[in-house]
C-alpha cells in the first residue's frame, strides 16, 4: 500500500509537470506511447498527431518527443526527489540489481512493447512483390518472413518485423528508394532470430534482403544485423553495458552462444568488412569464418548475397556457403605447379630469400596481383627499395597485361591505352597501400606495423609485404646481440599476423656467399641470424637461371626450404618463367625445367669435387 501510494503520487507530480508544458490528454494511458497535437507546431497545416508521448508504470519518468521534421520538440520529466520504497531499500541494504525501480536524478531509456494491430501492416502489394521478385525473392519466403507493407507519411514502405518466439520485438521499414526507418524505442535484437535456435551454423549477413537471399539458395539458419555497417573499425572494443552499436548481440547471446561455426557473409565494400570485423571481435575469431564473393563479371565483384543470387542464380550463393572451409586450407599462388607445395594463410609469417636481382620482388608482387584477382584481398606494401613510381607501374603490368612504355623492353607489344590506365589506378587505388618513410629517418618495425595496423582495421588489408630487412632501424640496446634483436622483431611480426589474420611476406637479403657457383642459396645463408629460418612459418628462396648453357635465362626457381604446416604445401621446387615485358611470371615447360634441373646437379658435383 506505501508503495501504491508513492507510486500514485509520483504520477501525479508527472502528469502536472506534462500539463505546465501545454501537454494534455483525455485519458492517460501508462506504459505505452499515446498520440496527440504537439503544443509548440500544433500539427502543422494538416494538425498532425504528430507529438508521441510515454509516462513509465511506476511513474518514475515521462517523455515526449514531436515526430514532424520541422519541429523535433522533446523532453523529458520526473518526479520531485527518490521514490520511498527505493529510498527504504537502500537505506536497508535490500537493494540489488533486480529490483525494477529507479533512482529520480537518473534518466532511463524505455523499451516500448509493441502490438502488432498499433502497426497497422498490410500484405504486400503487387508493386512492392513485383520489386522483390526482380530481386529474386519469392511470394514464398516472403510470407514466412512475414515481410509487410505499411502508409507511412503518404507513402507505401516496405516493413521488415523483428520477431522472438513469434513475439513482435522491432519493426524496420524501407522505401524502395533504399531509405531505412525503425519503430523508436524498441530492443534491438537480430533480424530471422527464431531462425537460428539452437543452429549449429549461422549466417550472419548485413540487410534483410540478403538473409531472405540465403534462404532462396537453401539457408534458413541466417539472420541479419538492425542497423547497417560502420564506416571502419573502432580503436576499441567497449565492455558490454557501453557497446550501444552493437546491443543487439549481447540481445541475442542465448542464440548465438551454441553455435560452433558463424558465417560472416557482410558485404564486400570497406563498411561491409568493418562489420564483418567488429563482429568478430564480439563473437570470438576463432569460430569465425568470412565469405568470398565471386566475380559477377571480369572485372567486377558481387558485393552481397542479394548481387550473387541475381547475377549467378541460387546455386551459385549455394556453392559461396558449401565452399568456406576457412582459410586454413590456403589460398591458391595462381601458379599449379606451386599450389602443391604453398598456399597462403592468414596469419603465418613467409620468408623470402635470394641473391640480389633474382626477382623478389617481382615476384611477391606477381603472388598479390594472382590473389587480388582470386579472392580480392587487398594489401599493404612497405617496399623501401622501390620508388612509388616504377612500383605502380610494375603493378599495372601484372594487372592490365600490357607494358605502360613505347620502351625499348616492350618489343613491339601494343602499350595500355589511356582506359586501361585509368581502370588500373582505380584498382591500385582499392587494392594496395603504401607505407613510406618520407624524410631520412629509417623506418622502425614497430612504426611499419602500427600503420600496417591501421590499414588492416580502416581497409580490411589480409597482407603486409616489408621488403627488405636492411632498410629498417635496427638500433639495438648494447647488451643485446643481433641474434636477440632478430628473434624480437620476428615475434612482433608474428604476433602482429596472427592477431590480425594478416599474411606478412618479409624479404631477407643472403650474406655475401664466398666461391658461389651459381646454385641458390640456403635459409641459413640470411645475413643476421638463423632465426630467419627457425621462427618462418614459410620459407622461399628465389632463384634466377644465369649461365644460358643450362637454359634460358628467364627461368625463375621457386625453392620452397621450409613449410611449418602441411596442410597447406612441402618442400620442393617449382619452375617459372619471367615475361620481362609484363612483369608476369608462367609456369616453365618441363623440357626446359628438365634443362636446368640437369644443369644444377652438374654444379653440384663440380661443388663437391673441388
Amino acid at each position: 500500500m506505501e508503495e501504491r501510494r508513492a507510486c500514485e503520487e509520483r504520477l501525479g507530480q508527472v502528469v502536472e509537470k506534462m500539463k505546465k508544458e501545454g501537454i494534455d490528454m483525455s485519458q492517460w494511458r501508462l506504459g505505452t506511447f499515446q498520440r496527440t497535437i504537439c503544443p509548440q507546431c500544433e500539427g502543422g497545416s494538416t494538425e498532425e498527431r504528430s507529438l508521441s508521448v510515454f509516462i513509465r508504470e511506476d511513474g518514475t519518468h515521462g517523455n515526449w518527443t514531436c515526430f514532424r521534421a520541422n519541429c523535433g520538440w522533446k523532453g523529458y520529466t520526473q518526479p520531485d526527489g527518490v521514490p520511498k520504497a527505493y529510498q527504504a531499500k537502500k537505506d536497508s541494504g535490500n537493494e540489488n540489481e533486480s529490483d525494477q525501480e529507479v533512482k529520480a536524478n537518473q534518466p532511463v531509456k524505455v523499451i516500448r512493447k509493441l502490438r502488432e494491430e498499433d502497426l497497422r501492416l498490410e500484405p504486400l502489394c503487387d508493386e512492392l512483390v513485383t520489386y522483390f521478385s526482380e530481386r529474386m525473392i519469392s511470394a514464398k519466403t516472403l510470407r514466412r518472413n512475414n515481410v509487410s507493407q505499411r502508409k507511412r507519411n503518404n507513402k507505401i514502405v516496405i516493413a521488415f518485423t523483428y520477431r522472438r518466439d513469434k513475439v513482435l520485438v522491432g519493426c524496420k521499414y524501407r522505401e524502395v528508394s533504399k531509405k531505412f526507418s525503425q519503430e523508436a524505442n524498441t530492443e534491438k535484437i537480430l533480424y530471422g532470430l527464431d531462425d537460428i535456435k539452437q543452429a549449429r551454423d549461422i549466417i550472419i549477413v548485413e540487410g534483410e534482403i540478403d538473409k531472405l537471399s540465403m534462404e532462396e539458395a537453401g539457408y534458413r539458419n541466417c539472420v541479419s544485423v538492425p542497423d547497417g555497417a560502420p564506416a571502419q573499425v573502432s580503436n576499441k572494443l567497449p565492455d558490454k553495458d557501453h557497446d550501444k552499436k552493437y546491443s543487439y548481440l549481447w540481445n541475442c547471446k542465448e542464440y548465438l552462444d551454441p553455435a560452433s561455426r558463424i558465417i560472416l557473409a557482410t558485404d564486400a565494400d570497406p563498411p561491409g568488412q568493418a562489420l564483418a570485423e567488429e563482429l568478430a571481435r564480439r563473437l570470438g575469431k576463432e569460430r569465425c569464418w568470412r565469405v568470398k564473393w565471386p566475380k559477377k563479371n571480369e572485372t567486377e565483384f558481387c558485393k552481397d548475397a542479394n548481387e550473387v543470387l541475381m547475377f549467378l542464380g541460387p546455386q551459385a550463393l549455394k556453392e559461396v556457403i558449401e565452399g568456406i572451409h576457412g582459410d586454413e586450407l590456403g589460398i591458391p599462388t595462381g601458379w599449379k605447379c606451386m599450389d602443391g607445395l604453398y598456399k597462403v594463410v592468414p596469419g603465418e609469417l613467409t620468408i623470402v630469400t635470394g641473391v640480389p636481382n633474382s626477382g623478389k620482388s617481382e615476384w611477391i608482387d606477381a603472388l598479390l596481383c594472382n590473389i587480388n584477382n582470386q579472392c580480392g584481398w587487398k594489401f599493404v606494401l612497405c617496399s623501401m627499395e622501390n620508388k612509388v613510381r616504377d612500383h605502380a607501374r610494375k603493378l599495372l603490368e601484372k594487372h592490365i597485361k600490357k607494358p605502360f612504355f613505347d620502351a625499348r623492353y616492350g618489343g613491339s607489344v601494343e602499350r595500355m591505352s589511356k582506359d586501361e590506365f585509368e581502370e588500373g589506378k582505380e584498382w591500385l587505388n582499392e587494392s594496395f597501400h603504401l607505407i613510406r618513410c618520407e624524410d631520412d629517418c629509417l623506418p622502425s618495425i614497430d612504426w611499419v606495423l602500427n600503420l600496417a595496423k591501421a590499414a588492416v582495421l580502416r581497409h580490411g588489408v589480409r597482407g603486409l609485404v616489408i621488403d627488405p630487412y636492411n632498410e629498417l632501424d635496427h638500433q639495438r640496446p648494447p647488451n643485446q646481440t643481433e641474434t636477440e634483436y632478430v628473434s624480437q622483431i620476428l615475434t612482433k611480426i608474428k604476433r602482429f599476423a596472427q592477431h590480425h589474420s594478416c599474411h606478412v611476406w618479409f624479404v631477407a637479403h643472403p650474406r655475401q656467399l664466398h666461391n658461389w657457383t651459381g646454385a641458390p642459396p640456403n635459409m641459413y645463408d640470411i645475413s643476421g641470424s638463423a632465426h630467419f629460418i627457425n621462427k618462418c612459418d614459410n620459407g622461399i628462396v628465389i632463384h634466377r637461371n644465369r649461365d644460358p648453357d643450362a637454359g634460358p635465362v628467364d627461368v625463375v626457381q621457386v625453392c620452397m626450404k621450409k613449410v611449418r604446416n602441411k596442410v597447406i604445401g612441402q618442400i620442393g621446387d617449382a619452375f617459372l618463367t619471367y615475361d620481362r615485358i609484363t612483369g608476369e611470371y608462367k609456369e616453365a615447360d618441363e623440357a626446359i625445367v628438365a634443362k636446368v634441373v640437369k644443369q644444377q646437379i652438374r654444379q653440384k658435383s663440380t661443388s663437391y669435387q673441388r
